[in-house]
């Protein structure tokens, strides 16, 4: 095992001549997909990872410098296909991921057949001409409260991004693998995904991307998804779907697995 393997917790599960990335978003780790990975085992190769500064990966690897950009993880992305000797992929990023994705797919577009994108956002800060669903004031104060007590950050936060009360089974698995990140890394995380405006780039992305969203989600306004759709430098797809929260593959798996399954087997239409 290589050594961005063992830093990233690298699975690769199933057998199959399509390769498929799994990445997950801010505050989660690969178990976030343990819906829709049964479903892809008997006819896919599978590659599971842990962006740095999960809770699952090691607190000593996360280099701040680095990671002050989502160019950082993009690199990483390219590191583990490289490792793996992956010469092209579906790539299924939730998140922040699914902008990673699309920033590691300008460096390397041959390496990605498409891009699904779930609940991501090239921008969350709201300017004079675009709605990314946050003011710098509402930033300032959640990065304060992650500052000052990050456990009850973690409990407040967690129903709110899901979408659920406290007792659904999805709220309390976000709330553990929000809280397993060391709080340092999580406020570092959360304000360079929070503050980063990747829409300048957006025009470069030539893989075509699937496009899936809820329709009521904290972090991500339903018009992201659009906006998405209209910039993007190749062929996209929008499917917005009849679910809430930003992690509907943990909250409504029902609903969202044979969507994901969908855009995974079928191409856009040409």
């Amino acid at each position: 095992m290589g050594i961005v393997e063992e830093a990233q917790n690298v699975k690769i599960l199933g057998s199959g001549n399509q390769t498929i990335v799994l990445a997950h978003g801010f505050g989660t780790d690969q178990s976030v997909w343990k819906h829709l990975v049964p479903h892809l085992l008997d006819d896919h190769r599978i590659i599971l990872f842990d962006t740095m500064g999960a809770g699952t990966t090691n607190p000593d690897y996360f280099d701040f410098d680095r990671y002050s950009t989502l160019e950082g993880y993009a690199y990483d992305v390219l590191a583990i296909l490289e490792e793996l000797q992956v010469q092209s992929c579906i790539y299924v990023g939730h998140s922040v991921s699914a902008v990673i994705g699309a920033i590691a797919s300008v460096n390397r577009p041959d390496l990605f057949t498409k891009l699904i994108m779930i609940s991501g956002s090239p921008r969350y800060l709201n300017e004079v001409d675009y709605y990314g669903g946050f003011e710098q004031e509402d930033l300032n104060q959640l990065f304060e409260a992650m500052a000052s007590n990050y456990k009850a950050w973690c409990s407040g936060f967690a129903p709110l991004a899901v979408g659920g009360d406290m007792e659904s089974v999805a709220v309390q698995e976000f709330s553990r693998t929000l809280f397993n990140m060391r709080p340092d890394i999580a406020l570092s995380v959360a304000q360079t995904i929070f503050q980063s405006d990747y829409r300048y780039m957006l025009g470069h992305v030539t893989v075509p991307c699937h496009i899936i969203q809820s329709m009521k989600d904290l972090a991500v306004p339903v018009v992201v998804s659009e906006y998405l759709h209209q910039h993007l430098g190749g062929q996209s797809i929008v499917e917005v779907m009849s679910t809430e929260g930003h992690l509907p593959q943990l909250s409504s798996p029902d609903v969202v697995i044979p969507v994901i399954l969908r855009h995974i087997r079928h191409n856009i239409a040409t």
